[in-house]
């Protein structure tokens, strides 16, 4: 990959892992904190970059800086927290059932969003 003649989404398409992203955008890491919260640094990030795409700049400079604070803020989040705190993914975010108790039932529909 060679940023300099690639678009921000041509580069975007060639990262896999969190760690290239983290790479990528020069965000300092720690190794254990990725490797024990990837999924869940990643899809934060999908979710912020979902949040704020409304109001995304048409500029790639500008882009790439509003990309690389939402991914340092993702990765924050699973530093100063863990993923059963974060409840990221639906399958840790329980619900209250009739009975009084709780369920972490995850609809399909919610899971293929």
């Amino acid at each position: 990959m060679e940023p300099d003649t690639l678009t921000l989404a041509e580069a975007l398409a060639e990262l896999v892992a969190a760690e290239d992203f983290l790479d990528y955008f020069g965000v300092s890491y720690e190794e254990q904190v990725v490797q024990v919260n990837r999924l869940h640094i990643l899809q934060r990030f999908h979710d912020y970059l979902a949040h704020h795409a409304p109001k995304m700049p048409e500029d790639d400079a500008a882009r790439f800086a509003l990309y690389k604070q939402w991914l340092t803020q993702a990765y924050e989040d699973f530093v100063r927290s863990d993923a059963l705190t974060e409840k990221v993914f639906a399958v840790f975010q329980n619900a209250p059932t009739a009975e009084g108790g709780m369920s972490t039932f995850v609809p399909l529909d919610k899971v293929f969003r």
